[in-house]
């Protein structure tokens, strides 16, 4: 049960701040977010809150901000259409009642000769048998309301499409940006409340049966030299350790201001073939803001740089399909790092959110990467490309993506339970 918890609290808060990211730069920009949704299918929560609604579906593979104008927009009435009309006390249409309008006693029914709900804002039509066409302006913000579902109407100007290429681009990219910031958080409080190693001279944590505490050492103190070599940092004394196994080792070392020599005789270990000494201590470790700040971007570069590097293997020829892992590869690591402590998970949570960040900016259809490929298209050719064979392509690469995903999916579960 912790593992499962483990795993949604992770997950989820790697999705929503990445969705978050595009809908914080689509509000704006000015763009009417419908539907801030956590997971796909079916709903499970459901809370309106201003113009969005905010959901938790079912599936939690993901999640999405659904902006006015992504899709083409749905709201439209017809000509000949019979529809009802509510009123502000302005004036202005308020609501567009266009089914179970016996259900709305107050509204003006009307048939519709003609509307425009994207630039001009209104709707003419005749009511009853009158012949005289009357005109209506939509208020801001209007509705239609559609088997009793309201549904705001989206003028032009608030629409994704009527954006600059700037904005648009920018509320795509705000998603992996807010994963690589997400990540440099959680290292920087990692820092702050564990403290981050540095590279001196200085005797950190002792193992309960190691050389050094069997020796005498214990944490803080300062080595001075190791069999008279003088030790300028915690790389130097590691180095010295590892190379002398059960080998006898004068250090001097500084203790509050007094100097004792102690003898520490490394113990004999054999890991990946290669035979080193170890006496049972850890390095230094350090607290402060600034110090934190920075060990939390060393830390957010490598990591990426690492997963750069393994994505990288796609086109070497070094890849294995084993490196792959979905949902339930993911559960499993999880488990097995939450064995291990509180910061170590934090840390895992910081490297998968750099991960999703890396993922989704590949220039693959359905992808934001795959989107910015097209904004990065439209700049050089100066205009959009069609905006249906867009969405064909990215409809065929989400199509593909699930499909990877079920595949992986079935290749964790042989993995690691049959």
């Amino acid at each position: 049960m912790e593992t499962v918890i483990a795993f949604i609290v992770i997950f989820g808060a790697l999705v929503f701040f990445h969705e978050l990211g595009h809908f914080i730069f689509a509000k704006r920009a000015g763009i009417l977010c419908r539907e801030f949704a956590i997971g796909f299918g079916p709903k499970v929560f459901s809370m309106k809150k201003g113009e969005t609604t905010y959901t938790i579906r079912l599936l939690p593979l993901g999640g999405f901000v659904r902006m006015a104008g992504e899709d083409p927009e749905m709201i439209d009435v017809k000509r000949g259409q019979v529809v009802g009309l509510l009123f502000h006390t302005d004036g202005k249409v308020k609501k567009v009642i266009v089914n179970h309008k016996d259900e709305y006693p107050d509204a003006k029914i009307i048939e519709v000769e003609r509307a425009d709900f994207e630039h001009e804002l209104y709707i003419e039509g005749y009511e009853g048998d009158d012949e005289h066409l009357q005109r209506f302006e939509l208020s801001d913000p209007a509705y239609i309301v559609i088997d009793r579902e309201e549904v705001q109407i989206a003028p032009y100007d608030r629409q994704f499409g009527s954006k600059t290429l700037g904005q648009r681009a920018m509320a795509i990219f705000a998603g992996p940006l807010m994963n690589f910031i997400l990540a440099l958080v959680i290292f920087i409080v990692i820092g702050l409340l564990q403290g981050y190693p540095v590279d001196k001279p200085v005797i950190g944590e002792l193992t309960e049966d190691g050389a050094a505490r069997q020796a005498g050492l214990q944490q803080g103190d300062i080595v001075i030299s190791i069999d008279g070599q003088t030790m300028s940092s915690w790389t130097d004394v590691v180095t010295v350790i590892r190379k002398s196994p059960e080998k006898p080792l004068q250090f001097q070392v500084n203790r509050n201001g007094q100097m004792i020599d102690l003898t520490v005789t490394p113990e004999k270990k054999t890991i990946e073939g290669e035979t080193i000494g170890l006496i049972g201590v850890y390095g230094p470790m350090e607290k402060s803001f600034v110090g934190a700040i920075k060990q939390g971007a060393l830390e957010t570069y490598y990591w990426a740089k690492e997963i750069i590097v393994g994505l990288g293997h796609l086109l070497t020829g070094k890849f294995s399909f084993d490196m792959l892992s979905g949902p339930v590869g993911i559960a499993v690591s999880t488990h097995k790092v939450a064995q291990s402590g509180v910061y170590y998970l934090m840390k895992w949570g910081a490297i998968l959110s750099i991960n999703l960040g890396i993922i989704n900016l590949l220039p693959l259809p359905a992808l934001d990467g795959g989107r910015l490929t097209f904004f990065a298209i439209e700049a050089l050719r100066g205009k959009p490309i069609d905006r249906q064979k867009e969405g064909i392509v990215h409809f065929i690469g989400f199509a593909l993506l699930m499909l990877l995903m079920l595949v992986v999916t079935w290749n964790d579960i042989q993995k690691f339970f049959l």
